[in-house]
């Protein structure tokens, strides 16, 4: 984070907003020396939960990002996305889809990744996977799934495929989490991916239609995900031939979400 620059911003918009320091110090419940501190940029010299403060007083959305030697550092956080992604390889594989996860474009200046682009010639489909281990950004994430499925066509094109159909999926954990934030916002999901598992499911069978929806995906390549307070759980069922077994479960680890390396090539199930 540039410290300079936020303070830049938050004077800008102070300034745009017709607000003294003051008045923006008394909407945030802090000292008018605080602000005068953003604002020249000595965050160092005050606390996350201060600037946060002034950030919420002036409408600014105040994000701060971890990096470490590019790329590395997403994938050594996001091993839970990376796992998700492979399971849906794996099941599209299974079901005759030739599937690309990290599938790059740039289209008219427009340039991306899709997580999963799958393609089944029988059918001349073509599909569209967003895979996510978070619902942070609901607007963000409805916007860039909005994004992918208008540059589908284009997409598919510079592959020499010529698809009748597109369908744009959202792949989320079958987990508790995930069912009640879908559930929460149902009204704004419905509207943008109105199909859910089953109807999807049928989909990749028939292809048969343009199709939108959410996909609960249950990643079982190493045993079935539930959702506990504290974290998610991998459950193993207690062995029939030995009554006093007791299920065993270890923490999966979560992370920010990135895909795993760029491939061009179809993926082979794992």
């Amino acid at each position: 984070m540039d410290d300079a620059k936020v303070g830049s911003v938050f004077r800008a918009v102070r300034i745009r907003r017709g607000m003294s320091q003051r008045q923006v110090a008394e909407a945030a419940g802090i000292s008018r020396a605080v602000v005068s501190s953003i604002e020249r940029g000595l965050l160092e010299h005050t606390s996350m939960r201060l600037v946060r403060r002034v950030s919420t007083a002036l409408g600014i959305t105040l994000e701060l990002e971890a990096r470490w030697r590019g790329a590395e550092a997403a994938t050594l956080l996001d091993e839970r996305h990376a796992r998700l992604v492979r399971a849906v390889v794996t099941r599209l594989t299974g079901l005759g889809w030739q599937a690309f996860p990290e599938h790059t474009f740039n289209v008219w200046g427009e340039r991306g990744s899709v997580d999963v682009l799958a393609w089944q010639p029988a059918t001349r489909a073509l599909l569209c996977v967003e895979v996510k281990t978070k619902l942070a950004d609901l607007q963000d994430l409805l916007a860039t799934m909005d994004k992918k499925r208008r540059l589908a066509p284009s997409i598919a094109r510079a592959e020499d495929w010529r698809p009748l159909v597109v369908g744009s999926v959202l792949v989320v954990p079958a987990e508790t989490w995930a069912r009640n934030a879908v559930d929460r916002f149902d009204s704004v999901f419905t509207a943008a991916l109105p199909e859910r598992t089953a109807n999807v499911l049928g989909w990749l069978k028939t292809s048969d239609r343009d199709m939108r929806g959410i996909w609960f995906l249950l990643n079982d390549a190493r045993g079935s995900a539930k959702r506990r307070p504290g974290g998610s759980m991998r459950v193993r069922p207690r062995a029939a031939s030995d009554p006093s077994a007791r299920p065993r479960s270890a923490s999966i680890p979560g992370g920010p979400q990135t895909a795993p390396a760029a491939s061009r090539g179809p993926s082979q199930g794992t």
